[in-house]
Formats: structure tokens, sequence, C-alpha cells
């Protein structure tokens, strides 16, 4: 088992066929923001959605937690529902840090990572930030947290009250000490190659409105042969925001690297 983490992390699983892809959520959501991802693309893969520690379902973590721990138990979540399986890894935010550590703990079994709500950002000076509005608010933060991952439009729909309003629903199972121990995991730097190593097909996907999104454009040029599209109007969390365009920029992408299974949906 991964170390730091006080168990195996929680999972839903949607798609009896196809080639795997495995959704790695953001801060402060939980494996449930792909709900449109699973919904849609479970029509040729099978899908999985991993809570990391802390939220959703899964178990506590302790002190010494590192993106690697988190990494290794996303992979043990994945042995779980398909043992032996090669995965497509898709990431948001904090997912984004956690699946190029998955790609070099097993670059034979990763066929592609799709990168969201990410960019290059050595300082790190959003951790700080995080772990003190935790520390100040507790975990009613969460609610407050989700309209800033949204563009300013989307968050006065009733959709971006929704997810902020579901995913408060969940504190009880939600672990703050957890929570401030991931933060502390994120301020803790990588290794100077650690983009420049990633060898697979990649893609970064993000939302013009994002506060990463020219942060992107640097991280794009770190990793050999990434490409970059831009959703305009979305913001960080931007597979909420635009499913449908999330979705189709992913499904060509994909296809473009024989990771498709059919002919491309028009």
């Amino acid at each position: 088992m991964a170390q730091h983490i006080d168990g195996p992390l929680y999972y839903e699983r949607m798609g009896r066929t196809g080639p795997v892809i495995a959704f790695i959520h953001p801060n402060p959501m939980d494996q449930s923001c792909w709900i449109f991802q699973m919904a849609h693309l479970s029509t040729w893969y099978r899908c999985i959605a991993i809570d990391i520690p802390g939220y959703g379902r899964s178990p506590k973590a302790v002190s010494g937690l590192t993106i690697a721990d988190m990494a290794e138990a996303c992979w043990e979540a994945i042995d779980d529902a398909w043992p032996d399986e090669t995965a497509i890894l898709v990431g948001c935010s904090v997912g984004s840090r956690i699946i190029p550590y998955m790609y070099d703990q097993r670059p034979g079994s990763t066929a592609a990572l799709v990168l969201s709500g990410t960019g290059y950002s050595p300082t790190r000076e959003f951790a700080k930030r995080r772990i003190e509005a935790y520390t100040a608010n507790g975990l009613d933060y969460r609610w407050e947290y989700t309209f800033e991952d949204l563009s300013p439009a989307f968050r006065a729909t009733p959709l971006a009250h929704f997810f902020a309003d579901l995913f408060a629903q969940r504190n009880h199972f939600a672990d703050l000490p957890t929570i401030i121990h991931q933060f502390e995991a994120l301020q803790q730097p990588e290794p100077d190659d650690h983009f420049e190593q990633i060898k697979c097909p990649t893609i970064i996907l993000t939302g013009s409105e994002d506060a990463s999104h020219q942060r992107a454009f640097a991280l794009k040029a770190r990793i050999q042969g990434c490409e970059l599209k831009v959703l305009p109007g979305a913001g960080h969390a931007c597979a909420i925001e635009q499913p449908w365009l999330f979705d189709r920029l992913m499904l060509e992408f994909l296809a473009r690297h024989g990771l498709f299974p059919q002919t491309p949906p028009r």
C-alpha cells in the first residue's frame, strides 16, 4: 500500500468495455466532478474516477504525505478495478500534479496524459494561501473554494451552486488535516526534469478564464510534443463548465494517437 495513506482510495466505475481512463479530481471537489465525462466517455471506455485522500470516501493521510504517495495510491485503485491494465490518465489541478508522477512510476502503463486546470508554477504560493484558508475556516471553506475553480460567468449559474452544495454536503466524509497535508505536499518542488521526461502523448486543456491559463503555455514548452487547446470562457474546472468541448477535444486527441477504439464521433 502507498505510504502515509490509511488504506485504499475510494473510486467509482462506469463502462464495461474499451480502454481504461482514470480521472483524478481537483481541490476542493471529489470524484463526482467528472460526472459528465464518466457518463459520456463510458460509451467507448472503461472509466474510473478516484477520490484522493481526505476527499469523498477515501481514507485519511498522515503528515509526510507526498504527491508520489497519492500517485501510487491511484495506481492501486486502478489495479483493484482492472489489474495490469494500461490507462489514459486525466487530471484537473492537483489531479494534473498527480498524473505526471503516475507516469513516472509506470511509464509503460500510461497510454496518454490529459492535463487541465494547470500550468508551470515553481513558486507554489497557492498552497500557502489554501492552508491558511482551510486552517481559518475549516471544511466549510470547500463551498466558497468551489466557486474559485469556476469562471466568473459560470459562478452565477444554478449548476455552479448545485456542485458547490454537492461537495459541501459530503463534508462529513472529508478530513481537514489530510487536506492540509495534501497542500503541504503540493508545496514541495518537482525534480528538475520532471516534465521533460514525459514521453507519452500529452495534451493540456486550459480554460481562458483560468488563473493558471498563461502558465499552461510554459508547462506545454517543458513537455516534449505536448499539445494545448483552449476552452474559451471556461475557468479552472473546465470539464464541468464546458463538458461538450472538453470531451470533444479529448476524444480528437486520443483519436490522433490511435487511442480511440472506433471512428471519432462528430
